[in-house]
């Protein structure tokens, strides 16, 4: 009996490590809504899907809910619950047995998508920090959910760095897509965004367009931003740009200029990974991205997908607003930054200290004391 013939996206026929798909595989496929799925063929790269949550069970389970709304079939979500206070596993589980039904909110991307709620129960495995280090490789019992309760607030770095041990000790992958706990992804993000990776074996990294959640028309931006040397500061490419005003062609273009990807919305090869290693864990909050990158730097090239589309809250964890950042924030992207030209520019870093105390004046001088004594705080503890 001759095999029926599948579609294959572009790129997705340079694959890393093909799996054939099982019976069971095939009618979970076969039921997507629309018909839309792009694994109707025979070898597709397998992907980890990894949150990181903080206090911010609600923000999670929206998440959650868009991403087992994807269309492409190969992959398995980890949640790693960085020490919540606010009882955000017992949330999540609860969600997962079916037992919190969520409800859309109306200002939410997913409210203008046709897809139903997904079917729930959802199995899952719950891990312990203790029980994610290196081990002999084993497969754990296939679930689509892992949640490892981390204990306790290990930062940006350290809490991602958790579900990349476990994923590299105990799954079997080809990419990991570090997404923010407070994003909404649309049914095709992942698979444009495996489309682009797959096109270029050197491609390590690989970012997302990411628009505002709560203002979808503008651009937060294009896969990554760029590095200013001189005077240590990063800035998102197209930031608050209007998505309609940049063409396509345009948007990959800005975005060939970019120093390193978005954290909102990574993905990583898992060559990248075995080649550079885990994120630097000096960082707390902020620069890790960046350092991952500079790490890379003429090994690993970045990826940029234009039709992958990430919808962000940005700085919710943090208590940022749109207008005004947190004393948390300043705090740590101070220090971070610092930290960051010390180990890559330290020839740059007086002019920092410059910038930062002139920086430190003008915050004082508009009557936000707060962030002005965090910028203080970051210089003198280094």
């Amino acid at each position: 009996m001759q095999k029926p013939k599948f579609h294959i996206p572009n790129g997705l026929d340079k694959i890393l490590s093909p799996r054939l798909l099982s019976a069971a595989e095939r009618e979970w496929v076969s039921k997507k809504p629309n018909g839309q799925c792009i694994a109707m063929l025979e070898h597709y790269p397998s992907v980890i899907i990894l949150l990181l949550n903080w206090n911010g069970w609600c923000d999670t389970i929206e998440c959650l809910e868009s991403v087992f709304r994807l269309n492409y079939p190969n992959y398995r979500v980890i949640v790693c619950d960085n020490g919540s206070t606010d009882d955000s596993p017992a949330y999540i589980k609860a969600w997962a047995e079916g037992r919190y039904h969520f409800t859309v909110p109306p200002e939410s991307p997913l409210s203008a998508l046709p897809c139903t709620p997904i079917a729930k129960p959802i199995a899952y495995l719950e891990r312990t920090l203790a029980q994610t280090g290196p081990c002999s490789k084993q497969d754990e019992p296939d679930a689509k959910l892992t949640l490892i309760q981390v204990g306790k607030n290990l930062g940006f770095a350290g809490g991602n760095n958790v579900g990349l041990s476990y994923a590299l000790s105990y799954c079997q992958f080809d990419y990991i897509w570090l997404l923010n706990s407070d994003t909404v992804v649309l049914p095709d993000t992942l698979t444009r965004l495996i489309e682009a990776a797959s096109k270029d074996c050197k491609i390590g990294l690989c970012g997302s367009t990411v628009l505002y959640y709560h203002n979808p028309s503008r651009i937060q931006t294009l896969g990554g931003g760029r590095y200013h040397k001189w005077f240590g500061l990063t800035s998102h490419i197209a930031e608050e740009e209007c998505l309609t005003d940049i063409p396509a062609e345009m948007r990959c273009r800005l975005a060939a200029s970019m120093d390193y990807v978005m954290g909102a919305s990574m993905l990583v090869s898992r060559n990248f990974l075995e080649t550079v290693g885990l994120m630097s864990e000096e960082y707390f909050l902020y620069f890790e991205e960046l350092d991952w990158a500079m790490r890379a730097k003429g090994r690993f090239r970045l990826g940029y997908a234009v039709e992958s589309i990430v919808y962000h809250k940005s700085g919710r964890s943090v208590g940022n607003t749109p207008k005004e950042w947190s004393p948390t924030s300043v705090f740590h992207t101070t220090r971070s930054r610092i930290k960051f030209v010390r180990k890559f520019y330290p020839a740059f870093l007086p002019i920092v200290y410059v910038r930062l105390l002139l920086s430190l004046f003008n915050q004082w001088r508009k009557g936000q004391c707060a962030q002005a004594q965090a910028i203080w705080k970051a210089m003198r503890h280094q």
